[in-house]
């Protein structure tokens, strides 16, 4: 809602702009009356629509007039009946001077509304002001189009978004349940069943598609608003508008889409309960066929309420598919879960396209984010509340990064792949949960690679690394470094290198996947426990229930705005 209302009287001299204002003060004529009333601010708890309101008395100045023509107000002119849009003094005539203004207000769609006032009786001038107020705060202009007689383009768009977001099961009506859903959402009341009724009886005699199977359809809801605002109502329209985010421009307010969130330095944005709630009944909402995952048509109609697609054909790679390519429920929430720890703004605005704020009753989209503690204080404490955990792999080209990667969809520990670039590694590069050296066994070169950047950047940080020898498969040849992998491994106290392939017939082993994440969780576990079958049993259960959500590869993968 705007924060305040100015209204600027404009009009010849001595046709009682000054008197009005002054009477609306005093609630009385003045029995003086100066040349030009000072600028008057009347307090938000006296008007009716709970906004201050500034009223400003034209003095004939024109850089002043210039001015305020610049700013965001209600321009109310007056004239000696008849003229335009107020008709002051209507005490000084018998008769009405409506029939001659209406084809004025009708050649003219900038003109609200008309009123005939008289300072001297007290005749409408609480009103005048009220509709002054009201056509700054619940304007026509950007909803209809008074010479096609319908709501424009953007209104249409607006509520085509707010129906779809409120069609809770997706199946093309406002059911009962949704339709008071949507009413004490929007109106703070419930809708009695027979004012329901009463509803759909005026659209189903004025549609003959406006009502389906006792339901509102979107041209039923449509209509319903263009009925508010053609019977001036249009104060409903903008109730709801406002609720769902919209603003003066019927565009998603930036306040509504990128509420505040406050995030410390070192410290991660997840999904809590509640979003990943809200996210799970979004996606049965919009699998009509059953089948646990998201046909293109089905993503499409998902994606149906934001301004435009927000995942790519990337995304299929990156997540779990089932056999045709289609992202399943487990792929679905670990986009989700991988935007919210990478980009959390793209992830409120997403959520926001959604209605999480309308549908979960929360105050915004922020409710839906778990900011965690700073990592270092994880360490020193020796435990962690983080459900989600970050790894980067790091090797040359070829030495089966992607493979890797690829492996071991369907786990919730997000791996960024690094491409090689020895000479400088950034920050976001080096910081993570977890470090992966992959190595190929079949290339003498590739294990260099990974020894000189453990070395330079994290042979004395506390993040984890593992080594991984890759394309197992293969026959292993000796690599030209001054030590073995193993040896390595054990001068610097890490693990010994695993073995991985994916060229199996099998499913990729999920075994290094537990070990991964478990050093990502504990990262204060010293060699003599990763040797442990025992403490491996036990971090192997928790490492599963941290990771139950699913898994995101990440590869640059995130679409620009």
């Amino acid at each position: 809602m705007r924060k305040d209302v100015r209204i600027l009287l404009v009009g010849e001299p001595k046709v009682g702009k000054t008197s009005l204002i002054m009477t609306l003060v005093s609630e009385e004529f003045p029995a003086v009356v100066p040349y030009r009333a000072e600028e008057i601010t009347i307090p938000a708890d006296v008007t009716p629509e709970r906004v201050p309101t500034h009223i400003v008395d034209y003095s004939g100045i024109k850089q002043e007039y210039i001015y305020y023509l610049c700013s965001p107000f209600t321009v109310c002119v007056c004239f000696r009946v008849p003229l335009i849009l107020v008709g002051n003094k209507s005490d000084l005539v018998e008769h009405s001077s409506m029939e001659t203004v209406l084809p004025i207000m009708n050649k003219y769609t900038e003109i609200e509304t008309c009123v005939e006032c008289s300072a001297k009786n007290l005749k409408n001038i609480s009103e005048l002001f009220y509709y002054a107020q009201k056509a700054v705060l619940h304007p026509t202009g950007p909803l209809y189009c008074p010479e096609k007689k319908e709501m424009r383009s953007a209104c249409v768009r607006a509520l085509t978004r707010i129906f779809k977001v409120s069609d809770l099961d997706n199946d093309g009506i406002l059911n009962d349940h949704e339709l008071t859903f949507f009413q004490r959402t929007c109106f703070n009341t419930p809708l009695a069943p027979q004012a329901l009724e009463d509803v759909k009886n005026v659209v189903r005699k004025n549609l003959t598609d406006g009502v389906r199977d006792n339901g509102l359809t979107l041209k039923g809801f449509l209509f319903l608003h263009t009925l508010f605002i053609q019977r001036g109502r249009h104060e409903t329209t903008w109730a709801v508008l406002r609720r769902f985010g919209y603003d003066d421009d019927l565009e998603l307010h930036q306040d509504y889409l990128f509420p505040l969130l406050k995030i410390p330095p070192d410290c991660t944005t997840e999904l809590n309960h509640n979003a990943y709630l809200f996210l799970q009944s979004v996606f049965d909402k919009h699998d009509k066929d059953r089948d646990c995952a998201l046909s293109p048509e089905e993503l499409m109609d998902l994606f149906d309420v934001f301004p435009y697609v927000p995942w790519g054909l990337d995304v299929n790679s990156t997540v779990c598919t089932n056999d045709q390519g289609w992202i399943t429920y487990q792929g679905y929430l670990s986009q989700w879960t991988l935007t919210t720890y990478l980009d959390v703004q793209r992830c409120l605005e997403y959520l926001g396209y959604l209605g999480y704020s309308i549908i979960a009753e929360q105050e915004s989209q922020a409710s839906a984010i778990t900011v965690t503690r700073d990592k270092k204080l994880d360490l020193k404490k020796k435990q962690t509340q983080r459900n989600v955990f970050r790894g980067h792999a790091f090797g040359i080209t070829g030495s089966g990064k992607t493979g890797f990667l690829q492996g071991f969809l369907g786990r919730n520990l997000v791996l960024h792949e690094i491409f090689p670039d020895f000479d400088f590694l950034s920050e976001t590069e080096l910081s993570c949960d977890i470090v992966c050296l992959i190595y190929d066994v079949s290339n003498p070169c590739s294990f260099e690679y990974c020894a000189r950047i453990f070395k330079q950047y994290f042979m004395d940080s506390k993040t984890p690394c593992m080594l991984i020898a890759a394309k197992s498969d293969l026959p292993e040849t000796k690599q030209q470094y001054c030590m073995t992998p193993l040896e390595f491994c054990r001068k610097h106290k890490m693990p010994p290198p695993q073995s991985y392939t994916c060229n199996t017939a099998a499913a990729p082993s999920k075994d290094i996947f537990i070990k991964l994440t478990t050093m990502a969780v504990y990262p204060h576990i010293t060699h003599a426990d990763l040797k442990s079958s025992t403490f491996w049993l036990r971090a192997s259960v928790g490492a599963t229930v941290c990771a139950m959500l699913g898994f995101a590869m990440y590869r640059a993968l995130l679409r620009p705005r």
